[in-house]
């Protein structure tokens, strides 16, 4: 079959609406406003038969922090192919226009949540964590030693700009994390506290804001009753204790907590007991879309000084199959193609999906053929260049 692909205009807003429909669920409540596709940071691309929409997706504009540095991300959304044209390639055209857009307006990555990771590991992209739900009993929040030193108070539209501060330095430690800044987050200090029943900020000593937790109350009350947390981060010991403790104050309404959280998080360094139970998991894939500008990018450990060089191969972006030379020094690097370098180190785009993430070491990318030939004795090198942050997500899109 032979797909037109292209940009979704207005007048395709309702097929898209009803073809999302069709993938993800029809909504209880049919949607009183019209369909529509202009919002910010985002660019919609379908595949037609004659003047059928037969499949789409969005490419929104992100930036995710990898190596301490916020790079531009391309986050695909809405994938969905009609039943009548699965399993026919529709996918393929599409994320090859969806892609090559996507690393011309300037993303060095992109990344997805898939509902069948399969299907997307053959265009390069491979999970390197996942995005979680904890539920746990309120009270053993409450268990939590209160701190002496902090104390928590409802915010405030005055404290956005701390709230988004603590986010961003919990973010820059880690790779994977969205910076909540650009076309895609516009949201006003008032428009975000609006979102939850309830914002609580932690104050130091010296009346700083050294944590917050971004909660919703939820319905009813006892037994079956839950509170929401998307968000319980803090730069301190004492302020994680703090905002826990607060949480841990509903218990006698709320018997259980639900947690939005993603690989081994600090909170659980806290929790008196062994409580810790997944209710949902969405994995979270990463695909490299422009190596050189997205190795070179990121930062490295400052004193690690080295030359590594490797060849990608069978890359769905075919331009991107080559050699390259990796310079690192002084905590920077410096990628550049160079077939004359011949490297008898051999990585598939998946492999350097974890390991730009530094989802997973040399060894364990060895034993699941992503990477082949090269010095062993250099993986530790390649695992000290990528290593060192844990890899988190905490938006759904």
């Amino acid at each position: 079959m032979t797909f037109v692909i292209r940009r979704l205009a207005a007048e395709d807003a309702e097929a898209a609406r009803r073809l999302g429909f069709e993938a993800f669920g029809v909504p209880t409540t049919p949607p009183s406003e019209p369909a529509r596709l202009d919002q910010p940071g985002r660019t919609s691309l379908g595949a037609f038969l004659g003047d059928e929409l037969v499949a789409k997706a969005v490419d929104r504009a992100f930036d995710s922090y990898f190596g301490g540095v916020a790079v531009p991300t391309s986050g695909i959304a809405g994938v969905t192919v009609a039943a009548e044209s699965r399993g026919q390639g529709t996918l393929t055209p599409l994320f090859t226009a969806l892609l090559q857009a996507a690393r011309e307006r300037g993303a060095v990555v992109s990344a997805l949540f898939p509902t069948a990771p399969r299907i997307y590991r053959r265009f390069g992209y491979e999970v390197v964590t996942d995005l979680e739900t904890i539920e746990l009993p309120t009270s053993v929040l409450g268990l939590v030693a209160r701190p002496a030193t902090v104390r928590t108070r409802r915010a405030v539209a005055a404290d956005f700009d701390a709230v988004r501060a603590v986010y961003e330095a919990w973010a820059i430690g880690q790779n994977g994390p969205l910076s909540r800044r650009g076309l895609s987050f516009p949201a006003t200090a008032e428009k975000f506290l609006e979102t939850f029943t309830g914002v609580t900020v932690a104050e130091d000593e010296a009346g700083g804001i050294c944590g917050y937790a971004s909660w919703e109350r939820g319905q009813d009350f006892g037994e079956e009753a839950v509170i929401a947390v998307s968000d319980l981060l803090a730069a301190s010991a004492d302020g994680y204790r703090a905002l826990l403790t607060t949480i841990g104050s509903f218990s006698s309404v709320t018997a259980r907590t639900a947690l939005r959280t993603s690989g081994p998080d600090p909170v659980r360094l806290f929790l008196p007991t062994a409580h810790w139970r997944r209710t949902r998991v969405l994995p979270y894939m990463i695909k490299v879309l422009d190596v050189p500008a997205a190795i070179g990018l990121r930062r490295y450990p400052p004193r690690l000084s080295t030359e590594l060089t490797f060849r990608l191969t069978g890359d769905f972006l075919t331009e991107n199959d080559a050699a390259y030379r990796i310079s690192v020094a002084g905590g920077h690097a410096e990628c550049t193609v160079d077939d004359s370098a011949d490297p008898d180190r051999i990585i598939t785009p998946n492999g350097l999906a974890l390991l730009y993430a530094g989802a997973q070491s040399s060894a364990n990318l060895r034993a699941a053929g992503h990477l082949s030939g090269g010095s062993v004795a250099e993986d530790q090198d390649w695992d000290a260049a990528f290593g060192g942050r844990q890899v988190h997500i905490r938006d759904f899109y």
